[in-house]
């Protein structure tokens, strides 16, 4: 009943108009973007817009111990925003303004619900690009994108959601606001805040405000396609080329069975008789651009590679919008695809490739692997039937050896994807039992009733 008087002060507070609890809406917010999780209707759905409402919403849930779930568009793939205990979804569709672009500074500032590439496209007249780039650029949300720390394609050379973050307005569990960061480029005081809470997967406070970098977009770029006929010379390649002193703005890798997946999804033109393919794009100076392409097509070279480069704009589109069409591509090859987030180091990627086949040669599944190979940042993509329970059981524990893969040659459980329900029982393997109780520690010193975001990230204590 605490819930249900929760809803009740709530739609008091914003109107019952933003305050949705029909079935349908219910059903539409019970899952996210991730596979093989099991959906949660939560008990409403309220769209705040401004600051002060996500605050007094705040204070409705503390008072009435209201499980709260911050959500942006869904397209996490960690189960990272399943209401998982009932309560209620807080969507910010209607706090979706770009407040301010700086161009002096080279910041802009903005609403949780803004889209990545309506920034983009915002900034772009200014000369400027915001580089975070995850696959999903055109739905995700700031926030979202933020509190997950997503990655993408560009993050080789320009970093993650977390290296543009300068600073945020967070709402805590007890509806608190506070600042930090802002829009000095040194910024030292006290804990890093705004490191803090990027990443934290809406565990720790809602993020209401955004302080982002912005950076002058690239004068040159050049795109090329690395065809290989094996897939360890792929890997070999990768580490080729950063060995030869050249930083691609992006450098991603499908193996055969993407590219032919990909290739009937989109007819890009992409080799279905290739067992890997590489997609790299140097960006810059004009003159370095041509520079560090021929560097990276001797390297491909050398490493059996046959590369093709893209001599027109519209062949570059065509190259990049292949790779972005790789997950949808292979998800509507089987009734269920499985996507995971194993990033090793890049001198290890040749050796996760490999574990990667023996995996599903082990346990009878087909895995379509592509990804962000220059940064080791690989998504391993397992092709099944979730009706299947005995198949389901080898996918699981395919994930399980996958993971443990990571970990043991020194990688990392997320490069992206971030933790969410999905990877919980894992985190151990990489912080340790002290570790993950450090997780504990802070998120109870934060939010002590565990109303945000539960049976994500960290569990309560038994």
């Amino acid at each position: 009943m605490s819930v249900q008087q929760a809803i009740r002060e709530m739609e008091t507070l914003l109107g019952k108009e933003r305050v949705l609890t029909t079935i349908e809406d219910l059903a539409c917010y019970a899952f996210d973007a991730t596979a093989d999780m099991p959906s949660h209707r939560p008990d409403a759905i309220v769209l705040p817009q401004t600051t002060e409402e996500v605050q007094a919403i705040m204070r409705i849930a503390s008072k009435h111990k209201t499980p709260i779930y911050p959500r942006g568009a869904g397209t996490n793939l960690s189960g990272g925003t399943i209401p998982l205990k009932g309560g209620v979804v807080v969507t910010f569709q209607r706090m979706n303004k770009i407040l301010e672009i700086d161009a002096e500074n080279l910041t802009a500032t903005v609403q949780p619900g803004v889209v990545i590439q309506s920034l983009n496209t915002a900034v772009a007249p200014y000369g400027l690009i915001y580089p975070p780039d995850p696959g999903t650029v055109s739905t995700a949300t700031m926030a979202g994108s933020t509190a997950e720390c997503s990655g993408g394609l560009r993050g080789l050379k320009y970093g993650v959601t977390k290296h543009y973050i300068m600073g945020l307005e967070v709402v805590l569990a007890n509806g608190e606001k506070f600042r930090c960061g802002g829009k000095t480029v040194k910024n030292v005081t006290a804990y890093d805040l705004v490191k803090l809470f990027t990443g934290s997967e809406g565990t720790l406070g809602i993020i209401t405000e955004l302080i982002v970098k912005l950076i002058p977009a690239p004068e040159s770029r050049k795109s090329m396609l690395a065809i290989f006929s094996d897939l360890d010379d792929a890997g070999k390649a990768i580490a080729g080329i950063i060995s030869a002193k050249v930083i691609p703005a992006t450098l991603e890798i499908m193996d055969k069975t993407t590219i032919q997946t990909v290739e009937s999804f989109s007819h890009a033109g992409l080799p279905t008789d290739a067992e890997a393919v590489l997609l790299i794009e140097v960006d810059g100076i004009p003159e370095v651009v041509a520079k560090e392409a021929e560097s990276v097509e001797e390297v491909c070279k050398q490493f059996k590679g046959n590369v093709r480069v893209a001599e027109t704009d519209k062949e570059r589109d065509q190259l990049w919008a292949a790779r972005r069409a790789a997950l949808p591509a292979l998800a509507q090859k089987s009734p269920t695809t499985v996507l995971e987030d194993a990033t090793v180091p890049r001198s290890r990627i040749p050796e996760m490739l490999r574990a990667i086949r023996q995996i599903a040669k082990k346990y009878d599944l087909l895995i379509g692997t592509f990804g962000h190979a220059g940064d080791g940042n690989l998504h391993p993509t397992i092709l099944c039937d979730e009706r299947n329970e005995e198949q389901m059981k080898r996918v699981h524990k395919a994930v399980d050896e996958i993971f443990r893969v990571a970990v043991d040659l020194g990688g990392t459980l997320s490069g992206e994807h971030g933790i969410g329900m999905a990877k919980m029982k894992y985190l151990e393997w990489e912080l340790g039992a002290t570790g993950v109780d450090v997780l504990r520690r802070i998120k109870e010193a934060l939010d002590p009733e565990y109303l945000l975001n539960p049976g994500k990230m960290v569990a309560g204590r038994n």
